[in-house]
């Protein structure tokens, strides 16, 4: 039985890219690359799914709304954590 082939993803960025420019066929790039044509058609898929999260961020480098929530949760336990720490050394202490 054959070892499946990883690919890096700069490799199927280039090959997503090319798909994208549309000057040769799906199966001419995929003969080019030695790949599966139904391979090179979902490399294509996902960057231009994925293509609008580069432009997600704000000039300002904001955070996105789920990671504040996310962090604000995190402090909230951290905080929760060290009042329970205090709470249990000084009640050892005694």
């Amino acid at each position: 039985m054959a070892k499946r082939r990883r690919f890096t993803p700069e490799f199927k960025a280039r090959v997503a890219m090319e798909a994208l420019r549309g000057d040769k066929t799906t199966q001419e790039i995929a003969g080019r690359h030695q790949v599966h044509p139904n391979q090179v058609s979902a490399w294509k898929r996902q960057a231009v799914e994925g293509l609008s999260s580069v432009f997600e961020r704000d000039g300002g480098g904001d955070r996105k709304d789920g990671q504040e929530v996310e962090l604000k949760s995190l402090h909230a336990k951290i905080g929760e954590l060290t009042v329970q720490n205090d709470f249990l050394s000084k009640a050892l202490k005694l």
